[in-house]
């Protein structure tokens, strides 16, 4: 299923591609810049697809996503189910997921890579939280102030431990 959809995924990238207008190479490499489109086509990886929204002539409005803090948040979230992700806009929504010790409470969440800069003001995280009433019914409730905050801390460490081994690997 997982093939599926990095299949559909990577089809609909190449459809989509055609609909902009021309893109015009940047004028540095994304990868010694730690952002923006990729610079360097001919050694460019599929996850770099991220990295190409509106750098161009014609993005559509596209917001341009830092791979790092891209992969760090699918990374520190996997413990969660995958409602959808779109790394044209930089959104990767989780589904509703319940503890094995907390069976009447349920979390889902939403992390927004808004910028190509490897920077915490380039992620936003919401946390949302339903509990079970007495009916059975899931209701909405407060979530505690610092969790968002940590999360994003996570993936922020996770992104800068993705884009120093990167570097070193490379």
């Amino acid at each position: 299923m997982s093939h599926l959809r990095i299949g559909a995924a990577f089809a609909a990238a190449i459809a989509l591609a055609g609909c902009g207008g021309t893109v015009t190479a940047p004028k540095e490499d994304a990868r010694n810049s730690g952002g923006g489109a990729a610079g360097n086509y001919e050694n460019s990886r599929v996850t770099d697809m991220i990295d190409l929204g509106a750098g161009g002539g014609g993005g559509g409005g596209l917001t341009p996503v830092n791979r790092h803090l891209w992969r760090a948040s699918l990374d520190t979230l996997s413990y969660l189910p995958l409602a959808s992700t779109d790394p044209f806009t930089g959104v990767i929504a989780t589904d509703w997921a319940a503890s094995p010790d907390a069976p009447n409470e349920r979390f889902k969440v939403t992390a927004f890579v808004r910028s190509p800069e490897l920077t915490a003001q380039a992620l936003q995280v919401a946390v949302y939280r339903e509990v079970r009433d007495e009916a059975g019914a899931w209701v909405t409730a407060p979530v505690a102030g610092a969790t968002a905050r940590q999360l994003e801390d996570a993936i922020l460490l996770r992104a800068r431990q993705l884009k120093l081994g990167e570097r070193q690997a490379g």
